[in-house]
């Protein structure tokens, strides 16, 4: 295996095993196990589980970046945008497993670590703020679509915060009660409600995302 597969299969590993535990309970041993590889191998590429964290952190961030792109696209309507956006919720923090609700691990992590990890935390904190680019792009091109009520262009930054912060309490919600079809019934409504979109265009648009190979 090549050192770059190796690195690469190490930041993935590391990104499943603390999606499906969380960051404190998943040591370097277990890692280098799961991958398959040595510990020589995992501190030749990393020197520590906090830098492995950041770096698969940022690789996780360059495969949502490609989705969001995708689901952003202005060949799509400003409300096919946010059907897209909502479907995304759906398939990568919600899923279809009441009883294994994903969410999102990196959330999670921040929770767990607190302030402790400065790296980390200041990590997370680019995370979000680059999630909150694109929430504030579809905010606005439902304003200037003159979809929403009431919004304007100084509003937009703070609505970006709150769509992070309601998805983000709605699948911590879901993971406590394991009711994965009231989340599904309320995570569009409590969207459409805080950014204030027009009643009429509620569940107007079918989403786009994910496409069909056929149609890929």
């Amino acid at each position: 295996m090549s050192p770059t597969d190796t690195r690469t299969l190490l930041l993935e590993t590391a990104l499943n095993l603390i999606w499906n535990s969380n960051y404190n309970s998943v040591g370097v041993n277990e890692i280098c196990k799961q991958a398959g590889v040595t510990k020589g191998s995992f501190y030749h590429h990393f020197e520590s589980k906090a830098e492995l964290f950041c770096e698969a952190t940022s690789h996780h961030w360059d495969h949502i970046r490609q989705d969001l792109d995708c689901i952003l696209s202005p060949i799509n309507t400003p409300l096919e945008q946010l059907e897209n956006w909502i479907q995304f919720i759906y398939i990568n923090k919600v899923g279809e497993d009441k009883d294994n609700v994903p969410g999102c691990a990196l959330f999670s992590a921040g929770m767990q670590i607190g302030c402790g990890e400065t790296r980390i935390t200041e990590t997370l904190q680019l995370m979000t703020e680059r999630g909150a680019k694109y929430n504030q792009a579809l905010v606005r091109s439902l304003l200037n679509g003159n979809y929403l009520n009431g919004a304007q262009e100084k509003d937009i930054e703070q609505i970006a915060r709150l769509m992070q912060q309601y998805v983000q309490g709605a699948i911590s919600h879901a993971q406590v009660t394991r009711n994965i079809d009231n989340v599904k019934l309320d995570l569009p409504q409590g969207i459409y409600r805080l950014i204030g979109l027009k009643p009429e265009f509620w569940y107007s648009a079918k989403p786009t995302w994910p496409r069909s190979e056929a149609t890929a």
